[in-house]
């Protein structure tokens, strides 16, 4: 393993949790109001349940493969040649997946806050800073993380307690109007972002010091992400309904804006902003750390770090030229990301679990 650094299982869930929020906190209300309506909060709920099944399988790997990376997994169980194609096939994973997410952020920035700024320059001075954390190894991200993980809770309680003047309770009826097959329709694009996404953890969990707890922790951040996704796809209907919802791209950051007390406290969307940057920046230093440690694994580097500058440069560019517009992004999250995660999430990590049981019972035989 390239990284020699040991974080705490405590640690461990508060990187779940601010991974699994990520840049879904903002972006998919949205997503499930186009198709749920009125049941938006349904479809979160059966996106996280999926979630949670996800990580069961995640975690029967760990316990298959103790001690040993998404590389090292793959390698033990297909041969170094044909192992090491698929690690490289989850290298450009990740690799997408962390333009994607950089992506989102100069979107963001473009759109509702610099609109004269080159997005370009966002994407160079967002990642600037997530390599220099990188650079500290990840021990100084996770401690980094403890400390912001407060703020984002706080954050989100204010959300919660100055926004029950602006509900609308018949915004949620009638439950299931439409029928379950717009609900579950509308939770694929979830489980794909931010669910399936979480295989990006095996390259990380080996350096948590308790396994078996590391596991449950596993599943422990991802619930308590997963809920804070449900609570925000309850508030966007209760306060803008199912219409107006599915209409905004960041419905979440116009929630914000309703809040009103007193007539001086109000324009909170700052607050908003501000969840959304603290956990888009861990989400994509996850993805990012994944991506350099699965090459340099893969090619046996005794440093990660001589990577971070030349993957940096060629990220912000291919954020550039894979998205090249808002459209595009909302037709790859809807229709395209789903189908291509689910090799990534699936289907190899049950080939996984599949050939170390063969193997096992050879051995026993």
């Amino acid at each position: 393993m390239i990284e020699k650094g040991k974080i705490g299982v405590h640690q461990f869930t508060i990187l779940t949790v601010l991974f699994t929020v990520g840049s879904s906190i903002l972006i998919a209300p949205s997503g499930l109001a186009h198709d749920a309506k009125q049941d938006a909060w349904i479809a979160a709920a059966l996106g996280l349940g999926v979630g949670l099944l996800t990580i069961l399988l995640y975690n029967r790997i760990t316990v298959r493969y103790p001690s040993k990376t998404l590389v090292a997994c793959c390698q033990e169980a297909f041969g170094a040649w044909v192992g090491g194609f698929i690690s490289f096939l989850y290298f450009g994973y990740f690799f997408m997946l962390a333009a994607l997410v950089l992506r989102n952020i100069g979107d963001f920035m473009t759109t509702q806050v610099l609109p004269n700024t080159p997005i370009q320059f966002i994407h160079a001075l967002f990642l600037f800073v997530v390599i220099m954390g990188l650079r500290n190894g990840l021990e100084t991200i996770t401690r980094t993380a403890e400390i912001f993980l407060p703020w984002v809770l706080f954050f989100f309680l204010i959300m919660v307690v100055l926004l029950p003047p602006k509900f609308d309770y018949h915004n949620l009826l009638p439950v299931f109007g439409y029928g379950m097959k717009p609900t579950v329709r509308a939770s694929i694009p979830l489980i794909s972002t931010p669910y399936m996404e979480l295989i990006v953890f095996l390259m990380i969990f080996p350096h948590v010091s308790n396994a078996p707890k590391a596991r449950k922790a596993f599943l422990a951040g991802t619930f308590i992400g997963g809920m804070l996704l449900v609570v925000i796809a309850l508030l966007s209907i209760l306060v803008l309904g199912s219409e107006l919802t599915a209409r905004h791209l960041y419905p979440s950051y116009s929630l914000a804006k309703k809040i009103s007390i007193g007539k001086f406290l109000e324009r909170l969307e700052v607050v908003m902003a501000g969840i959304w940057f603290i956990t888009i920046y861990f989400k994509l230093a996850i993805c990012f750390y994944g991506s350099a440690t699965t090459l340099a694994e893969l090619f046996k580097l005794k440093e990660v770090k001589q990577l971070y500058l030349p993957l940096g440069i060629i990220i912000i560019v291919f954020s550039v030229v894979a998205y090249p517009n808002i459209a595009y992004f909302m037709l790859f999250g809807s229709k395209i990301d789903f189908p291509y995660s689910f090799p990534y999430a699936y289907i190899i990590p049950f080939a996984l679990l599949l050939t170390a049981r063969f193997r096992n019972k050879n051995m026993r035989q």
